[in-house]
Order: C-alpha cells, then sequence, then structure tokens
C-alpha cells in the first residue's frame, strides 16, 4: 500500500476541473515515480477538527506521509522535489545556484503570479455581471498580462523556467491553467508553447486524468 496520502476534493463545478491544486501534488509524485493515493473530501469534511490540524485553511491539498503532515501546494511539492525523485527525474537541480533559482520561481508563481489570476477568476466567474466587476476586470486583466509577459519574456530561448524541467514548472503551469477560459496565455506564443511543452508530460497527462476522472466519478445527479 502506498505510504502517501493527499487530499482532494470528491466534485468540484466544471469551470474549476482540471485545475484544483491537488493536481500539482499529483503531478509532482507522477514524475518522481512515487505511488499515491487519494483521500477525497466533501464540502462537510472541511472544517472538522481532525482536518483543521492537517490544514489549518480547510482547503486541499494536504500531504500525509509515514505520519509527517504537510500543507500548501508548493511546499508540498518542493518537498517531494527534495526527497522522492526517481532515478532520471530531477525536480529539483543538485547545483546550489539551480536549486535556488527552482525555489525562486516557485515563490514567484505562487506570490507574483497567482493572486492577480485569481482576482481575474474571480470576477470572470462568479462577478461578471456586477458593475464593479465590469469596471475593475479591465485593469486587472492589463496587471495579469504585465505578469505573463514577464515570465514570457524569461522564457525566450528557453524550453524552461530554469535550466531542465523542475517543480517551478509544475508550479506555473498549475497556475496558468485557471487563464483557461481566456486566451491570455495562448495570445503569447513563448508563453503558449511553454505550455503544451509541459502539459504534453506524460506524467501531467496521468494527473490530469486522474483528477477529472474523479470529479467525473462523483458528479452530482441531473435534476430532473
Amino acid at each position: 500500500m502506498p505510504n502517501i496520502r493527499v487530499t482532494a476534493f470528491r466534485w468540484v463545478p466544471p469551470p474549476f476541473q482540471g485545475q484544483v491544486r491537488d493536481l500539482a501534488v499529483r503531478w509532482a509524485l507522477e514524475e518522481a515515480g512515487v505511488p499515491y493515493e487519494m483521500k477525497l473530501l466533501a464540502p462537510e469534511d472541511q472544517d472538522t477538527p481532525e482536518y483543521r490540524a492537517w490544514h489549518p485553511f480547510g482547503k486541499v491539498p494536504a500531504y500525509e506521509e509515514d505520519g509527517f503532515q504537510l500543507f500548501e501546494s508548493g511546499a508540498i511539492v518542493l518537498h517531494i522535489a527534495e526527497g522522492k525523485s526517481a532515478e532520471g527525474t530531477a525536480l529539483l537541480p543538485a547545483d546550489r545556484a539551480a536549486r535556488a533559482r527552482v525555489v525562486a520561481w516557485v515563490i514567484a508563481a505562487l506570490n507574483s503570479v497567482d493572486p492577480d489570476i485569481i482576482a481575474l477568476g474571480d470576477i470572470d466567474h462568479f462577478a461578471a455581471d456586477e458593475a464593479w466587476g465590469k469596471q475593475r476586470r479591465p485593469a486587472l486583466a492589463g496587471m495579469v498580462q504585465t505578469r505573463l509577459n514577464a515570465v514570457a519574456a524569461h522564457l525566450a530561448g528557453r524550453d524552461y523556467l530554469v535550466d531542465q524541467f523542475s517543480a517551478a514548472d509544475i508550479m506555473m503551469i498549475t497556475i496558468l491553467r485557471a487563464l483557461r477560459h481566456t486566451t491570455l496565455v495562448s495570445d503569447i506564443p513563448d508563453l503558449r508553447s511553454y505550455r503544451d511543452r509541459c502539459e504534453a508530460r506524460p506524467a501531467f497527462q496521468r494527473a490530469l486524468a486522474a483528477q477529472l476522472d474523479t470529479f467525473a466519478r462523483h458528479a452530482p445527479a441531473a435534476k430532473s
């Protein structure tokens, strides 16, 4: 039996399927060739004392390995990269400087790129018809565009964020997937090719298929 458990939602609405952050952890484990099992959560599970002791904010993913528990997708992916890479699969480079650059890009993805993308998604999915949303969206989309252009400028002439595919790419691609309902990524050639290159990896395809299969199996019955 796998000694690693990762939490995930049983189901989320279609606009969010394929981008819930357990995808990043699944992807890292698939790249590392490490077996794991999923612990699926219903909404009522998130606020239980037991789960809040595991993940203080009641979100997913949370990670457990032989009694060791961890939360936050970036921290979990880095933990996997540090200790679980199979031979020939290095999610963190051995070189100290390159390793530090990977960590920097993981943090940049979560801290510099993600917040405006989340805010834009909140408007598009929940407030598209609200007056304040219509007023706020153009400036916010411009801020996202500026961040994406900076990432694309760094990628010019590179296949990946650092020297080779790494934990940084897992986090960046997972975050960029929240823009799938827009053309903001596909309109930038270097960013589009980077996205396609990473998402073509077999480990990503396995992780995505597993997440989508979970949602399909637990989809609410259609109302007559």
